[in-house]
């Protein structure tokens, strides 16, 4: 298996992906602080079609100015309102959003940076799972009363920032975890030093739990935090000090249509991990016996017969 991800990885343009993936924002910055500010946005946001969600991160972020991370610092209440009224986006309002960029600023005004907070949680807690609802549960510490009366009652909240996290895979805080931690590369910023890439979880989403099936990285189905920690073993074993280091390439394998819900089979027999998947050496094989029996001599023949 390692060597044929190996090859997976190294075949593929992350540069080329990048502009249709939320990681693209952050990339617009250099400064770590302004980096893991507008990449936490981005990533709380990054939920349903593509063509909806980033027109909204873009918008805000060109409001922000320069540094996201001066903005979040210097934001209250009534700049809030002046940012967000009016916002809405699938499951969330603008006082959700509000509450995310409160949070950050006071985080980076206390702490110095979203670092520094995820780290407290992670000491404290021991584990991921407790450093990020340590995480999210410190960036909703906001004056909501006062949003609430400047901006509406919150919505969405809970699916933007989970606390506590529950049993869910977090996908989109683990993919923010991924860009800070890991790298640097062509994709992650690896400017989170405290901590190790070794202790993140896969950024599970329905690309990355199909193909995780189709390659026996994991028997289950669900989307849930356990599913992500077997899919996350099951890399381990192949990469114990950077496990998820294959997921940009895995998840847009699926998110570009190379790898769809229903295979294809013409798609099936080019793919480089076609030997080590579960399903497709059976697509080619059935899609090969129906193209043979359609070209062998009276073979439409005996196909009409059978039906009549």
């Amino acid at each position: 298996m390692r060597p044929r991800l190996e090859a997976f990885l190294a075949s593929t343009d992350a540069r080329a992906r990048i502009g249709f993936d939320p990681v693209e924002f952050p990339h617009r910055y250099t400064d770590p602080r302004d980096i893991e500010v507008s990449a936490l946005l981005a990533a709380a946001l990054a939920y349903g079609r593509a063509d909806l969600f980033r027109p909204k991160v873009d918008a805000l972020l060109q409001r922000m100015g320069s540094s996201p991370a001066a903005f979040v610092r210097a934001l209250d209440v009534p700049g809030a309102k002046a940012l967000l009224a009016g916002f809405v986006y699938r499951f969330n309002v603008g006082t959700d959003v509000a509450v995310l960029l409160l949070g950050m600023g006071r985080v980076l005004r206390e702490h110095g940076s979203l670092e520094a907070l995820f780290v407290q949680g992670l000491e404290a807690r021991g584990t991921l799972h407790g450093a990020l609802d340590a995480f999210t549960t410190g960036l909703r510490q906001v004056p909501m009363e006062g949003l609430r009366a400047a901006l509406g009652p919150e919505r969405g909240l809970h699916h933007l920032l989970p606390s506590p996290l529950g049993a869910g895979a977090a996908k989109r805080l683990n993919l923010f975890l991924r860009w800070m931690v890991r790298g640097p590369d062509a994709v992650d910023f690896g400017i989170w030093k405290r901590v190790p890439p070794a202790t993140l979880l896969i950024p599970l989403d329905t690309h990355i739990g199909r193909i995780s099936q189709h390659l026996g990285l994991t028997r289950r189905k669900d989307l849930t935090w356990r599913t992500a920690e077997e899919v996350t073993a099951s890399l381990r074993a192949l990469d114990a000090e950077d496990p998820v280091r294959y997921d940009f390439a895995l998840c847009h394998y699926g998110m570009s249509g190379a790898c769809p819900a229903q295979p294809v089979p013409e798609n099936c027999a080019r793919c480089a991990l076609l030997p080590a998947c579960g399903v497709g050496p059976r697509v080619v094989a059935t899609a090969t016996r129906r193209v043979r029996g359609a070209t062998r001599p009276g073979g439409k023949g005996v196909a009409v017969s059978r039906r009549r």
